[in-house]
Parts: C-alpha cells; structure tokens; sequence
C-alpha cells in the first residue's frame, strides 16, 4: 500500500500554506476525479490537503446584480439554486446534463473546472502519454479518437477537457477567484484553461498551490436567452462528443430581429472549453437568421483539423451550434441539426424541471 500524509484544512488560507510546503501535494474536495486517478495510479501525490470542510459553500448576490459561487457548492445545488435556474438556464442545463445524480451530489464547483482529461490513454498509465509524462508520445495520434479534439490541437496532445459547467461559464464570461501564496487575484474563466501546446501537462494557467475559492458571474442582461445542448453517445452518464453553450441578445423592436450580442462556447472539441469569438464577431448587429448562423458557424468551423476517427465532429458542431441558435430565436429548425449530422442532441435529458426530478 502506498503510503501519504492527509492534512484537513480549516480555512483558505491554511490550506494554501499547507500545500506550498508540500511540493508533491494535491487538494481533496469532492474526490470524484482525483479518487480516481488514485486509484488508477495516474497520480500518486504524498500529502493531501481536505479542503471539503472548508467555508465556501455559499452563493451569494453580488451589489452588481452578479453571482458569487463558492467553490465547495455541489453541482447538484448550484443546478437547482433558485437565483441559477431563471437567471442562468444554461448553467443550470450544462451541470445537469453532467455525470449522473449521485456524482453531482459529491462534485464540488472548484473541482468541476480542474477535473483532467478522460482521454483513455491519459487513464491508462501503461501507454504514453505527455500530459501525464511529458515527452513520453501521445498516444491518441493514430489511435482511438472519436472524443479528440477538432480545434487547438497540437502534436503534443489531442484531449478534450471533459466538464459541461466550464463550458457554460465561458458563455456566460464568468471570473474564476484564485486565493495563493501571494495573495487573490481574478481570471476570466476563458483564460483559466489552456491550449496544450508542446506542455500539454499544464491544463490551467493556476500554479502551485494555487486554490479557487468562488467563481463569480456577471449580472444576466435583460432579455439574454441561453441554454445548453450535448451530443453524447447515451442519454446520460456520458461525456460530449460536442456541446454548444450559447448566451444570445436580440433585438426584436424592428421589422427584423437582430443580434444585439452573442457569446457561444463549445465543449468536446478542445483541450478547454472553446469560445466561438469569429462566429460572436460576425453574428453581432445581424439579423438573426439562419442564413447568418450558417455564415458565423463556418467561419468558426475553418480553423478545425480533425483527426482520422473524429472528423464527424466537425458537421455535429456545425448542426448542434445552428439548432440552438434557431431554438434560441424561434426560428423554424426544419433540417438544421440534419444538415449538421446532429441529431442525437439532448437538453440535460429533457427540461431543466425534469432532470432535477430525475
């Protein structure tokens, strides 16, 4: 049996101190992917560090009219929270359609934007692997790839990172607050992952010892729609061969509907959660039409360099992106996620309402 230290922390502060002077340590909140890796034998750190006691379970309003999360909220809770559901659908969408019941009951909203990659050979340590040894070979190029990435790859690394809520808190332009040795300090959540590179090891721009304390989202704008869509292979209990998280603005005042605003972030298909910035550029100040969604779409979808094995993707993200967009507007949706190849899409398994009766 391997042998490691366990220290139960009782403030933030005390738990960063305790792990800066551990250089092989790690935090224990929900356990639900660091358990895992544990036993898997992908990580073996000496000493870890129970932040699950700590005092950030709360959320709170903001004076802005914003939301402040404490990272220790269960996904299960924050789903169902009454300020979430209404203000923030594709929030609540996006964590309901993660994992199962039991495991959003455990799973923790710090740990949810640090989980690793599910990359089969990332969990398999008798293969290489460079994110889990660096310089060992990647092992998915020329392999198994149909959950790879399509956009920001390297020759380093191909995975995809797994969480659906990240990719909502890109969409909404959530802030992730950090607590470290030297102090607090704010990272927009677009900029808290990172693309692999030739360091795919380093998943997010956070250093040691490093813990997220709360992540905060700005204020809903009056008449924002959003919601969450995942292509998955089974209806749950499943991760995202592609998911779209879309927050749209329209004005609807004139003749014609136009975009006022539109932030799109896609998961499944890169090493973060990935912000659709051409296709937000070109839908902005146009008429909400599909016609425009298909011409944004495209533009996004030109930067994609699938694999052998994972090229369907890059039609599925072109029909999930265009079916909540025409969804989202009212428009007819008559062939869309037909003619992106995506029609096994899912809403969380229904309706915000019937998955938390699930």
């Amino acid at each position: 049996m391997r042998q490691l230290s366990y220290e139960r922390a009782d403030d933030p502060a005390q738990a960063v101190a305790a792990l800066a002077e551990a250089g092989d340590a790690a935090y224990l909140a929900g356990g639900t992917n660091l358990v895992d890796h544990l036993r898997l034998g992908i990580t073996a750190p000496q000493r870890l560090v129970d932040i699950s006691h700590l005092d950030l379970a709360d959320v709170e309003d903001l004076p802005d009219g914003g939301l402040r999360v404490g990272a220790m909220v269960r996904n299960s809770d924050l789903a169902a929270h009454p300020r979430v559901r209404p203000d923030y659908p594709v929030l609540s969408r996006a964590l309901l359609s993660g994992a199962s019941g039991q495991l959003r009951n455990a799973a923790s909203t710090g740990g949810n934007l640090l989980q690793r990659t599910r990359c089969v050979y990332f969990q398999d340590p008798t293969t290489p692997c460079n994110k889990r040894e660096p310089g060992s070979g990647c092992s998915a190029v020329g392999g198994w790839t149909r959950y790879h990435a399509i956009l920001g790859a390297s020759p380093s690394c191909i995975a995809t990172h797994p969480s659906d809520m990240a990719v909502a808190l890109a969409a909404l332009d959530a802030t992730v607050v950090v607590l470290g040795p030297g102090g607090e300090r704010r990272i927009p959540v677009t900029e808290l992952h990172r693309l692999p590179g030739d360091e795919p090891h380093r998943d997010t721009v956070l250093e040691h010892a490093d813990l997220i304390t709360a992540v905060e989202l700005p204020a809903p704008s009056p008449g924002a729609r959003s919601t969450y869509r995942k292509v998955r292979d089974r209806a749950s209990f499943a991760f995202a061969l592609v998911s779209v998280a879309v927050v749209l603005e329209v004005d609807d005042d004139g003749d014609v509907p136009m975009v006022r605003e539109a932030r799109i972030a896609l998961g499944g298909v890169a090493h973060k959660p990935w912000r659709a910035r051409r296709a937000e550029e070109l839908l902005r100040g146009r008429e909400a039409s599909l016609a425009a969604f298909r011409e944004a779409v495209d533009a996004e979808l030109e930067q994609a360099d699938p694999v052998s094995g994972n090229e369907f993707k890059v039609p599925m993200a072109r029909g999930a992106v265009l079916a909540v967009l025409a969804e989202l507007t009212g428009l007819p949706d008559d062939g869309v996620e037909a003619d992106g190849d995506a029609t096994d899409t899912d809403h969380a398994g229904g309706t915000t309402e019937e998955a938390i009766d699930e």
